[in-house]
């Protein structure tokens, strides 16, 4: 019975440490220009950054049009 009780409590632990560190800023940005790899962005809540931060850019998906 302890060992199980033990090895539900490192779970959880560990669970708990793992979705602590998954949890990101998120930050609006609107592209400005784009020069063959560099991006110059402008972003609200940039305060939260700081240089050499690594950062995950996503396009705005638009959705499909249907008609006739």
């Amino acid at each position: 019975m302890s060992k199980k009780l033990l090895a539900l409590t490192m779970a959880i632990a560990f669970s708990i440490s793992t979705a602590s560190v998954a949890l990101a800023a998120k930050v609006k940005c609107t592209v400005d220009s784009v020069d063959g790899d560099k991006v110059t962005m402008t972003c609200k809540k940039a305060d939260k950054l700081s240089p050499g931060d690594k950062v995950e850019v996503k396009p705005k998906k638009s959705k499909a049009i249907e008609g006739c």
